[in-house]
């Protein structure tokens, strides 16, 4: 939001996926709608005002120091989604051209919620998640 923390991401795909969890939630204020980026196509220019808060012990969130803003998920225990980030789309300075392909936690989205295109998505509730994802424990916090 205020600028002191840019990036620059190469091969970026066009795809961009919703985490509805409750954790996801409470960080973006909504849904995380996000783009996934190998970890090593993300280039942080300047890393004076990037903070990094460890949400779990098997995933950081990355923020501006400086105002707060959400800069990305990412899962720092090896495993299925290990080596990538997640960066929100709000963080591109155009975050047009991106097409949902999926959207996690399906069953945890609020109800006023709807994305156009949802019957093209793949959608997966908590407990699909749980099951397909071994880094996730069925009672704890995602993320």
């Amino acid at each position: 939001m205020c600028g002191a923390v840019r990036f620059t991401a190469r091969d970026v795909p066009a795809t961009c996926g919703v985490c509805h969890c409750e954790m996801c939630r409470r960080w973006t204020g909504s849904a995380l709608i996000e783009v996934s980026v190998p970890t090593e196509n993300v280039t942080w220019e300047d890393e004076t005002y990037l903070g990094r808060f460890a949400s779990s012990h098997w995933a950081e969130r990355g923020f501006c120091t400086r105002c707060g803003t959400g800069l990305f998920f990412r899962v720092t225990m090896e495993g299925e989604w290990f080596g990538s980030t997640e960066l929100p789309i709000g963080v591109f300075d155009d975050p047009n051209g991106f097409e949902i392909a999926h959207q996690i936690f399906i069953d945890h989205k609020p109800d006023s919620f709807a994305y156009s295109g949802q019957e093209t998505h793949t959608l997966l509730t908590r407990a699909e998640c749980v099951a397909k994802f071994s880094v996730l424990d069925e009672d704890a916090p995602v993320g």
